[in-house]
């Protein structure tokens, strides 16, 4: 692949869907007793080069943790698509000869932390008003998702 010409600001957002979003908040719970919060996130990205397009899959799921024993703990899961345009992209993915897609490391990674901060801020919102209200997904490395 050749010297890549990275920028920011060739990429757009051209679509985005909530395909799952569920919230588990039973009425008996006591928030008081939130002793922290489990979360794990699943990422994938997906190509197609000839419409300049990249899918971005982002899965969440975040548990409460209770100093005590309880019956059943807040629970949120949401997968969450974006859809990417990015003007140059055939300049940074390309097949190499075993036909396996190289992608720029720049663009994986800007991808990466665009879903991710815009994830965090919508469930910031949606867990308003639950027994998750008091969770915020950490700020990460972007390079972390990629590994996953």
């Amino acid at each position: 692949m050749q010297e890549s010409k990275f920028s920011a600001d060739k990429i757009q957002i051209v679509d985005f869907k909530i395909i799952k979003g569920q919230i588990e908040s039973p009425f008996e719970f006591d928030m008081s007793t939130i002793k922290g919060h489990t979360f794990n996130v699943e990422f994938h990205l997906g190509f197609s080069l000839q419409e300049s397009l990249v899918k971005a899959d982002f899965k969440v799921f975040v548990e409460t943790n209770s100093t005590i024993s309880i019956p059943e703990e807040a629970k949120g899961s949401f997968h969450f698509v974006y859809i990417f345009h990015v003007d140059n992209l055939e300049e940074l993915a390309s097949y190499n000869s075993e036909d396996i897609l190289d992608v720029n490391g720049s663009l994986s990674n800007a991808l990466a932390a665009i879903t991710h901060s815009t994830s965090r801020g919508i469930l910031m919102t949606r867990f308003q008003g639950t027994a998750l209200e008091n969770f915020i997904m950490p700020v990460i490395d972007p390079n972390d998702l990629l590994k996953g």
